[in-house]
């Protein structure tokens, strides 16, 4: 018995959303898995781990963590890994990684997971909800974690717009970005901070996306703070206004940025932005539809 399992990368705070919205990219992480004796994995392509064992491989340690959640022993697997998310870019790269290695967890051991238990195990250790929901459901996930680790999430799909990232040739590690952060805020500026939040929210689950574009570029909770790290941040969002988009941020906690934008443009948006950014590199993408998927091969 093999199975594939492909998981989508996601996006997440799409401005003042932060820690709580998340969108499924059509872009993946796939694990091709066969139980064998021993634990090995094999990296095909670009975008996967260099120069690392098995023990401190994210996937098998996640695996390893789950099995003994439900104090089962990891038996052996074969695991063939390619991926479409280069590593700390935001997108979800490190979320999509810990969701295959509970499933993989999951079908070696029989452990038979809900979709819930995915939500809340996924989101209890990447620490967050945004990345995680999206990349179990797909599609545009609006969630809160309660203290005791259970996952509320509103799923929205069919999502008929188009996004383009511009990747820099950049890493940022989400603790560092997490470190220009202020530890509070005053209470006027939280005020208008979670407005923008709340019309986001209501425009995404709407579609208006006039709306969603015009709140996705007015966070208050963490681009302010996290621009002067991003390469070319405010060039980008004017140019992607300029040229069709509805809205421009940060994809996680950066450095990519994304747009959201009519898929009529779509062709001669990514060309304009080639020619006026060439040391990003621009992916035209659309929402997932489908969330996780195991196929028995």
């Amino acid at each position: 018995m093999s199975w594939q399992i492909k998981v989508p990368g996601s996006t997440a705070n799409l401005g003042p959303g932060f820690d709580s919205i998340g969108l499924g990219l059509s872009l993946y992480l796939t694990l091709e898995a066969t139980p064998q004796a021993e634990w090995e994995f094999v990296h095909q392509g670009g975008h996967v781990p260099a120069d690392t064992t098995v023990e401190n491989h994210l996937i098998y340690q996640i695996a390893k963590q789950v099995a003994e959640r439900y104090d089962k022993a990891l038996p052996g697997c074969h695991v063939v890994m390619t991926s479409e998310l280069p590593l700390a870019r935001g997108v979800g790269s490190s979320a999509a990684a810990i969701v295959a290695g509970i499933e993989l967890a999951n079908l070696l051991c029989d452990l038979q997971l809900s979709v819930q238990d995915r939500l809340n195990i996924s989101s209890q250790i990447e620490g967050h909800p945004d990345n995680a929901t999206a990349s179990v459901l797909g599609g545009l996930t609006i969630s809160s974690m309660a203290d005791d680790g259970f996952v509320d999430t509103i799923h929205v799909q069919d999502v008929d717009v188009a996004f383009v990232l511009f990747i820099p040739d950049v890493e940022l590690k989400t603790a560092e970005a997490r470190g220009v952060l202020p530890m509070q805020l005053d209470r006027p500026y939280a005020v208008k901070a979670s407005a923008a939040a709340n019309m986001l929210a209501a425009s995404l689950i709407a579609k208006d996306y006039g709306r969603i574009g015009r709140y996705m570029e007015s966070d208050l909770f963490h681009e302010p703070f996290r621009a002067q790290l991003i390469p070319s941040y405010a060039e980008i969002r004017e140019a992607a206004k300029q040229a069709g988009a509805y809205g421009t941020a940060l994809s996680g906690a950066g450095p990519t940025l994304i747009s959201i934008i009519p898929t009529a443009i779509a062709d001669e948006f990514v060309i304009s932005m080639q020619k006026q950014f060439p040391a990003h590199r621009i992916v035209l993408t659309t929402a997932d539809q489908h969330g996780l998927m195991v196929t028995h091969l």
